[in-house]
């Protein structure tokens, strides 16, 4: 656990949580740049896209650092918030997902 809380200090001391705001809608979905990728999630789904995600929230029952990390990021106001128009919102969801791949 202490590695894990190390892990979410370093991503929010580097400004790894992004907001990805849509406007007009208020669309948001959130990234949180880690050691070696960014990932996706949902916070208030409480669901991340990296590996471990599955291992530590369906098998330990636990949030993954990087859904830490937004938490963390909220308490202390060190979110970057980046807008979009909705217009670029497909583009954003296109590029997400081939990162991914």
């Amino acid at each position: 656990m202490k590695k894990e809380s190390g892990d979410v200090e370093s991503i929010v001391s580097t400004n790894g949580v992004k907001l990805h705001l849509f406007e007009p809608s208020g669309r948001k979905i959130w990234t949180v740049v880690g050691k070696e990728n960014e990932h996706w999630l949902d916070s208030d789904l409480g669901y991340c896209s990296c590996e471990d995600y599955y291992y530590n929230a369906m098998e330990k029952g636990r949030q993954c650092y990087h859904l830490q990390a937004v938490q963390t990021a909220i308490k202390q106001d060190k979110i970057e918030t980046i807008i979009f128009q909705d217009s670029e919102f497909d583009s954003f969801i296109s590029a997400l997902i081939q990162d991914m791949l």
